[in-house]
């Protein structure tokens, strides 16, 4: 069996050849393979092997099609927090298996929240057939027009909230509200809240003490403010600090500042888990017992067996919500229609870090 394109590289047309096919044919092997009968794709496969044929080149393939197979994510923090944040893994994961089915490539893109003028934005440049932001509520509101220019489908976990921007959420304002009044029916009425940061980046300082009211409407990320507005609706007179990060370390500093209030809170909400890991460091610093001497909670549901306890929570369905992300992504590259908006429902789970007061 002989035959090579004119630059010594086997093509479909030789494949086609070598099994007595038409090229068409061949190319719904590597395309489409449920189309063609078992007896001939055998036969083109092997024409193929035997030619050193391994298929469609990729970059011809992109060129023809107007596709370059790459889908391109957005996530909050840089690559290497990104990936020590077990809520940004576990949603990745789900996002990751449903491109991974569909065949998509994926290319991880750092957002921020300030521009920088001094270089080119990947976004401008590279090859991507949609943009999932899974920034969970970061709006990086000078990179949405960006992604907007390139004209492809975009999704957002949790946001950016704005038109053309399909949305995958989970019911935050629900679950907080939740847990706030599981809280009030413990007997607590003083109460702080571990505010995730409106920053992400580099850790900073945790922020001022304030009430849980002010200023809520400066707050541009939804799911942040959302859960200060539920613990509000429950607790009007309750306080809160903003972390300087989004893990443990951050969480310990702010639920310091927080713990040294003459009239300390006797329960601290955190707005998410690793936060809530940093506040029951704290306790312990200052021999507060946990819960009998204060109640914490937090708010994700991520695996934490090396906290030696089980946290009171809420638990959202992280991994679903990136498969979720990725299914939208599919359908929408299809040219499907799919609803603007998905809410995925959380659930309260009870744990060992909440009591009455003391």
């Amino acid at each position: 069996m002989t035959g090579r394109g004119r630059h010594g590289r086997a093509t479909i047309a030789d494949v086609a050849a070598a099994a007595g096919v038409s090229t068409s044919t061949a190319s719904l092997v590597f395309r489409r393979r449920e189309r063609v009968s078992p007896g001939t794709r055998d036969r083109i496969l092997a024409a193929a092997a035997e030619l050193g044929y391994e298929g469609p080149h990729p970059v011809a393939s992109s060129l023809r099609s107007g596709r370059s197979g790459i889908v391109g994510i957005v996530i909050a923090e840089r690559v290497r927090q990104a990936f020590q944040n077990p809520v940004a893994v576990a949603t990745m994961d789900g996002l990751s298996d449903v491109l991974d089915r569909e065949g998509f490539g994926q290319l991880l893109l750092p957002g921020r929240a300030e521009p920088r003028d001094e270089r080119p934005e990947a976004l401008r440049m590279l090859p991507v057939d949609a943009v999932v932001f899974a920034t969970r509520g970061e709006e990086f509101d000078e990179l949405l027009p960006l992604v907007r220019t390139r004209g492809v489908p975009v999704v957002g976990i949790e946001g950016p909230h704005a038109e053309g921007v399909t949305l995958v959420e989970v019911d935050d304002v629900g679950g907080m509200a939740a847990m706030a009044r599981h809280v009030a029916a413990l007997g607590h009425r003083r109460v702080g809240v571990l505010m995730r940061t409106t920053r992400p980046g580099r850790t900073r300082a945790p922020g001022p003490v304030q009430p849980i009211g002010e200023g809520l409407e400066t707050i541009a990320n939804r799911t942040i403010r959302g859960r200060l507005e539920a613990v509000r609706g429950v607790f009007p007179d309750a306080v809160r600090v903003e972390a300087g990060g989004r893990d443990a370390e951050a969480g310990a500093a702010a639920a310091r500042v927080l713990l040294a209030l003459p009239d300390r809170p006797t329960a601290l909400l955190a707005q998410n888990d690793q936060l809530a890991a940093g506040a029951l460091a704290a306790a312990a610093e200052t021999g507060l017992r946990v819960p009998g001497d204060l109640t914490v909670t937090g708010f994700d549901g991520v695996d934490a067996p090396w906290l030696g306890r089980r946290l009171t929570t809420v638990r959202q369905p992280l991994q679903e919500r990136g498969r979720r992300a990725g299914e939208l992504v599919t359908a929408l590259l299809r040219g499907e229609d799919v609803p603007p908006r998905t809410v995925l429902p959380v659930e309260l789970e009870p744990g060992e870090t909440a009591g009455p007061p003391a």
